[in-house]
């Protein structure tokens, strides 16, 4: 048994500490530094901590330090600790401990025959490296392996993948990779943690130690449990080789999620004192795991209460609220038939329960003419609202409820207890009460599309009452707005005086001020590389799409210039030969007098004057002319 001593503060440093384990073992400001300027910092600690769990370009920077400061040993001003957080994956093609009984599990005592994984030689190297560094002056400087099972909590590290699909809620089925059969070791983040803080304060003999919980789940187990908490409750077995193709699973964390290993931390029983957290495991604690899933990544829902008169705008609002913060919309006619169709599937797989709801609904909307009991309405929404989606998300509750007692029966449970349990759960964060003027909504209806008037059954006489009846209820002290006052949850009340786009954009923007940022996923690092390659290719489409349409209208405007130019020419040539004929009709009758009267004596006169050869030509010609003139004038 070890003595115990008083223990002086000590300074600590950890690597990499801004990822999701190192982050949790100790919050210690670390810059990234050249290994000149990190080897002081190393110096000045009482103890130095590596964890090599998540990224494995971490296991050479950890071989250097180790080395660097087992060269450094004589420089030392006082004893110093070296902790590796290692990994069990080193132990993943360790033979078992007897061939004949393949149930016992491996412990820590025969740490020495373990054997690593193809992937973790680095590790394994490491890890020898650290126990043999430890073992020149252990007084002056000793080291400690500490080989965590998968970690989980917080932000979930390498089964993270398990719990964002399930809160998504976009998969029916969450995959299960391989059989699904494999023992999976696993640890609390904070109970590797207190591990660690043990081996800091006790200073144990072994310098090898299983940091695992007592818990023997399997994969198939985890997964389900979570899916049972977070999403839809089913899973779906996929060949192993698929996890490949899933791009938030490094390989590194396939192979964890892979491995099949039953491993027992025996040294963490007999020297070490754990405050566990979760001792069992993952699987009997998935309700506070889960819980500390949300906390931690701001996972929390938004729950909205929407009330208003008729007309006054309610589902074009909670659309749009839902779109911006991907909530769930429950509208009464949607959740309704929603439930029925969820019923008669639930009854193809013979539920009594279901079956006897099913049947108490189809009564209730014979017997009141498409009405629900209000007893039954409110079941249905209440069930809806205690779904995962909408516990993981959020909701916006469209128009319900309407009167005092509604709320009081849809927010509170039978008993205390359960009025405590269902007020956590469900109780609206928001209300949002719209308003406006009678004589607004009547002008408002009056002026919509006949098919917007019987899908939301606005004819006149309908409407009517309805709104009479809204403003009924709302006129008295227990009302529905001061059922949310009485819990001091503060109604925001809004007043809508127009239809105009920019006035509904001020309205939204109001209510978005009111609800605050959206409390979900971003994109992830290949959402963004997408969404960038995605609105590239999308210019480049626009791009060629412009190119192609000009060059399209370029030879349009060819072929119209062409035609245009065909038809010119054509005609320019129609009208030559118009005038070609115009021009010899006209010329005929002027030939004829011409050949008639004129060429016989001018002929004659021309022969003559080639005859006599006269030195002024012309002269003789009309003198000849005027001479034998045939016409006496």
């Amino acid at each position: 048994e070890m003595e115990k001593v008083k223990h002086w503060p000590k300074r600590v440093f950890i690597n990499n500490i801004d990822c999701f384990a190192s982050k949790y073992v100790a919050k210690v400001h670390f810059s990234q530094l050249d290994r000149d300027e990190l080897l002081p910092k190393l110096m000045d600690c009482d103890v130095v901590i590596y964890n090599i769990t998540q990224h494995a370009d971490q296991v050479e920077e950890a071989f250097w330090a180790v080395s660097a400061l087992h060269s450094e040993m004589g420089n030392f001003s006082g004893p110093k600790m070296f902790i590796l957080v290692s990994t069990v994956m080193t132990w993943a093609c360790t033979k078992p401990v007897d061939p004949d009984d393949l149930e016992l599990p491996f412990t820590d005592e025969i740490f020495w025959r373990r054997k690593a994984h193809p992937n973790f030689k680095q590790h394994i190297d490491l890890e020898k490296r650290v126990v043999k560094m430890g073992k020149t002056n252990r007084t002056l400087f000793s080291t400690y392996v500490v080989a965590s099972g998968l970690q989980y909590g917080m932000e979930e590290q390498v089964f993270h993948y398990f719990f964002k699909t399930s809160w998504m809620g976009q998969e029916h089925k969450i995959p299960v990779f391989g059989d699904g059969n494999n023992i999976v070791p696993t640890i609390h983040i904070n109970d590797l943690a207190s591990v660690i803080q043990n081996v800091i304060e006790l200073q144990p003999q072994p310098y090898y130690l299983v940091a695992v919980d007592f818990a023997k789940n399997t994969m198939e187990d985890i997964v389900k449990a979570v899916a049972a908490v977070l999403g839809h409750g089913k899973i779906h077995k996929k060949p192993s080789e698929e996890a490949f193709l899933t791009k938030d699973l490094s390989v590194m964390e396939i192979d964890s999620l892979l491995v099949n290993l039953w491993i027992e931390g025996v040294y963490l029983k007999e020297l070490l004192s754990i405050n566990w957290l979760c001792e069992s495991g993952l699987v009997d604690n998935i309700e506070l795991v889960v819980e500390e899933y949300r906390q931690t990544r701001g996972l929390l829902p938004i729950r909205v209460c929407l009330l208003g008169p008729p007309a006054v705008g309610k589902s074009t609002v909670s659309k749009q609220i839902c779109e911006y913060y991907k909530l769930h919309r429950i509208a009464l006619k949607e959740t309704i038939s929603e439930t029925i169709t969820q019923l008669v599937t639930e009854n193809e797989d013979s539920a009594a329960e279901a079956q006897e709801l099913l049947n108490s609904l189809k009564d209730s909307i014979d017997q009141n003419r498409g009405l629900l009991d209000e007893h039954l309405l409110v079941k249905v929404v209440k069930d809806k609202l205690m779904s995962n989606p909408c516990k993981n998300q959020g909701f916006v509750l469209d128009g319900f409820p309407k009167t005092y007692e509604q709320a009081k029966k849809l927010f509170s449970g039978e008993t205390l207890s359960q009025s405590s349990y269902y007020t956590s759960k469900i109780m609206p964060e928001f209300v949002l009460c719209l308003d406006a003027s009678d004589a607004f909504l009547k002008e408002r209806v009056m002026k919509l599309p006949e098919r917007l008037v019987q899908k939301h059954n606005y004819e006149q006489q309908h409407f009517l009452q309805r709104l009479t009846r809204y403003r009924a209820d709302n006129v008295e002290d227990e009302t529905i707005a001061h059922y949310f006052e009485e819990l001091d949850i503060t109604p925001l009340y809004l007043e809508i005086t127009s239809n105009d786009e920019p006035d509904c954009l001020l309205l939204l923007q109001k209510i978005f001020n009111t609800l605050g940022k959206p409390r979900n996923y971003g994109h992830s690092t290949w959402e963004v590389e997408e969404e960038g390659m995605r609105k590239a290719e999308e210019k480049m489409r626009k791009e060629a799409q412009l190119r192609a349409e000009e060059e399209q209208r370029e030879e349009e405007e060819a072929r119209h210039r062409a035609a245009c130019w065909g038809e010119w020419v054509g005609g320019l040539e129609m009208v030559r030969q118009q005038e070609e004929e115009l021009l010899g009709a006209q010329s005929a009758s002027l030939k004829n007098y011409l050949m008639e009267h004129v060429m016989p004596a001018l002929t004659q006169g021309l022969i003559e004057c080639c005859t006599v050869q006269p030195q002024d030509p012309v002269d003789f010609l009309a003198e000849y002319l005027f001479k034998n003139n045939p016409f006496d004038y």
